[in-house]
């Protein structure tokens, strides 16, 4: 095979070859994302931690993806595209082994850090890969296929853990990437074509990427722990916060005047770019943060196995796969105006998620999620292709790349965020929820003394201690609707910004560009 080839564009079985590598690719990346969600519950159980610090198993991997997404351009121009999409298959893989042989939570969190590096290479290059592998006159259908993965992946996640940890253990969840991560990996070796040589002196800001790895990773700290640590009480949760501050706002500034900047920021120029990534970030914070609360809520409040939680997550994978190869070419065709449909869809997720917030009975039945959880689908199908066509068409050709790089940034960076922020949330309500109800819960309260009578009388430890437990259980379901609530709240405040956009230059432009 040559070292690198100008023209490749695939046809025929080479083409079937490297697309199949390349969903391998996504699927994986993404699945893994939120395939860890329904197994916390038995992950927390078994390594004896709560709910905040078992949140690191999903933000320590989407930190190692935004640290990694910006400077996967370079390591694709220093290493060569096969070389880094092999290697970032290999590491994947070889990360969701000792993910599935970890012996403590700490060597957990650290192997998911690990597969996030993976992970973020595989993200950033499988969209470039995908766009000059189709012709022109296809660059629809590549962009269809990227946006597949990247909706469906983190709703078949929690089906696929939840099946696995039913009927295996936890750790199978990690062990299944072994076959498909193989499989890619061979493909990739043997078909993958370099598209350029690779450049042996190409340069990477170190020093940027250093500031913006110091500032991303304290924040998401004080953001995991200052609840546990009760915030600025604590000095750690002083310390990280200064860091985080200072590390950011140095980044900013350095990188403004770096030469080979990291991320971009110039880009941010252009309004489309900055209230694109903006909507890219709540995107993330419904795409990610909501597929963690929801199966702890249903897991751990109303009873529900790892494989129910995981199926109703699959109900709204089935909406977004039916609609979104339906948007994706009424989009890139020029059918329609991109912006009516991402207005719609955040409308709909804002509905969807208040629809979420009503659901506070223990008694509440599978289906009784069936309608808030396809309006979501729905909605998602109806966000991701056209705003990412609308960001990337609204700016001149030669800044493609960096709008890609700092979209697909705000969106992870939004989903890690929002992760944190909606454990926060949890965590903090129930304490509210329980103050509030402690204090309506007194023998002077008619249902109180009906609810003691009922179960042995005000004078049985029994009855009492079923009574703290059901306020206890009562004030976790009202924290995890305030959670709904909010992210419902957001969707529908953040809607109108779209009117800031304008409608893209060309239907069918390539979602990511190198």
């Amino acid at each position: 095979m040559k070292a690198y080839e100008s023209n490749v564009i695939e046809y025929g079985w080479r083409r079937r070859l490297v697309t199949l590598a390349v969903i391998i690719g996504t699927m994986l990346e993404i699945v893994d994302t939120t395939i860890v969600n329904v197994a916390l519950p038995n992950i927390q159980g078994n390594f004896g931690v709560a709910v905040d610090q078992g949140a690191w198993i999903v933000t320590g991997y989407i930190i190692a993806n935004v640290v990694v997404i910006p400077i996967a351009p370079w390591l694709e121009t220093r290493f060569g595209r096969r070389k880094l999409y092999f290697w970032a298959i290999v590491g994947f893989t070889f990360a969701s082994a000792m993910c599935g042989l970890a012996g403590s939570f700490n060597a957990l969190v650290f192997w998911r850090v690990v597969q996030g590096m993976g992970g973020g290479a595989l993200l950033s290059t499988s969209q470039a890969i995908l766009r000059q592998t189709y012709p022109l006159s296809e660059q629809g259908k590549a962009q269809g296929i990227f946006s597949m993965g990247v909706i469906v992946g983190p709703a078949i996640g929690p089906l696929i853990g939840g099946i696995v940890t039913d009927q295996l253990s936890w750790r199978w969840a990690f062990f299944v990437n072994l076959p498909i991560g193989v499989l890619a990996a061979a493909i990739v070796y043997l078909v993958l074509r370099n598209p350029a040589a690779p450049q042996r002196d190409k340069k990477l800001d170190w020093t940027g990427l250093g500031l913006l790895a110091l500032g991303l990773g304290s924040m998401q700290y004080v953001l995991d722990q200052g609840q546990r640590y009760d915030w600025f009480s604590d000095p750690n949760i002083r310390l990280f916060s200064l860091l985080a501050a200072g590390g950011l706002i140095a980044f900013v500034f350095w990188t403004l005047r770096s030469k080979i900047p990291v991320v971009n920021l110039h880009i941010l120029r252009y309004r489309v770019v900055a209230v694109g990534s903006l909507l890219g970030a709540v995107l993330g914070a419904s795409l990610y943060g909501t597929i963690v609360i929801l199966p702890q809520y249903v897991q751990n409040s109303l009873g529900f196995t790892a494989t129910l939680s995981g199926e109703l997550i699959l109900m709204r994978a089935t909406a977004v796969a039916f609609f979104t190869p339906i948007i994706a070419i009424i989009v890139t065709r020029g059918k329609a105006d991109t912006r009516w449909f991402i207005v719609s869809g955040f409308v709909m997720l804002g509905i969807s998620n208040w629809m979420l917030a009503a659901v506070t009975t223990e008694q509440s039945a599978y289906w009784t999620f069936f309608w808030p959880l396809v309006i979501s689908g729905v909605g998602l199908s109806q966000i991701f292709v056209p705003l990412s066509v609308t960001v990337l068409g609204g700016v001149p050709q030669n800044d493609v790349a960096a709008a890609a790089s700092f979209f697909n940034l705000a969106r992870q960076v939004g989903g890690s965020i929002s992760t944190a922020l909606l454990v926060t949330l949890l965590v903090r309500g129930v304490t509210q929820h329980q103050s509030a109800l402690d204090g309506a819960v007194t023998l002077h309260a008619t249902s109180t003394l009906h609810f003691l009578q009922a179960n042995g009388g005000e004078h049985s430890l029994r009855a009492l201690h079923d009574l703290a437990r059901l306020v206890t259980q009562q004030a976790l379901v009202l924290s995890y609707a305030d959670t709904s609530r909010w992210v419902a709240i957001i969707s529908i405040l953040l809607a109108p910004l779209v009117g800031l956009l304008r409608r893209p230059r060309l239907p069918g432009i390539p979602l990511k560009a190198e």
